[in-house]
C-alpha cells in the first residue's frame, strides 16, 4: 500500500495535467485522475516495469478518458448547441469539431510508441527531454520518434478524408 501511495503522490499532478488537457474540463479531469488511479490500484499487478511508472500511468488515463468520451459523446448535442450559440459561425464549428474527431480517432489508431510520445507532447505538453527520460531513451529517439507520428498522424488524416 505504501507504495501506491508514493506512485500517486508522485504522478497525481502530471496525470492531471494530462488529462486536463485530453478533456479541457478542470472538474472533469480530476474525476478522471480519481478513476485513473482507482484503476492503476485495481491492476497494479500489471506494472511490469517500475520505473515506466508514468508511462503506464498515462495509458490508463488516456483509455480512461476515450471511456468517458465514448459514453458521453451522445450527450454532447445539448453542450454543442449551447456553444453554437455563443458563436457567430456554426458552420465553422461543426467543421473543427469533425476535424477534431477524425484527428482523435488516427491518433487512436497509430501504434506505439508514436501515439504516446505524440500524446504526452502536444496533450500533455511534456517536453521531448521529459519523454526520452520516460521511455528510457536518447533525445534524439523522441524527437524522431515524434516527428514520425506527426507524419503517420498528417497520413493517417489524408486517407480518412479520401474515404
Amino acid at each position: 500500500m505504501a507504495d501506491f501511495e508514493k506512485i500517486f503522490k508522485e504522478n497525481q499532478g502530471f496525470i492531471y495535467k494530462y488529462l486536463l488537457k485530453l478533456c479541457g474540463n478542470p472538474s472533469l479531469a480530476e474525476e478522471l485522475t480519481q478513476e485513473t488511479f482507482f484503476r492503476a490500484y485495481m491492476n497494479i499487478s500489471g506494472l511490469r516495469n517500475e520505473s515506466k511508472v508514468s508511462v503506464w500511468l498515462c495509458q490508463i488515463a488516456k483509455n480512461t478518458y476515450y471511456a468517458w468520451y465514448n459514453e458521453n459523446k451522445k450527450l454532447n448535442p445539448i453542450d454543442d448547441a449551447k456553444e453554437v450559440t455563443d458563436s457567430f459561425d456554426a458552420e465553422d464549428f461543426f467543421i473543427q469539431r469533425e476535424l477534431t474527431e477524425k484527428a482523435l480517432s488516427c491518433l487512436h489508431k497509430l501504434e506505439e510508441p508514436y501515439k504516446e510520445v505524440f500524446m504526452l507532447s502536444v496533450f500533455g505538453q511534456v517536453s521531448l527531454k521529459d519523454i526520452s527520460r520516460i521511455f528510457g531513451k536518447s533525445e534524439s529517439w523522441a524527437r524522431v520518434t515524434f516527428y514520425r507520428a506527426k507524419q503517420k498522424l498528417s497520413e493517417g488524416m489524408k486517407e480518412h478524408n479520401e474515404m
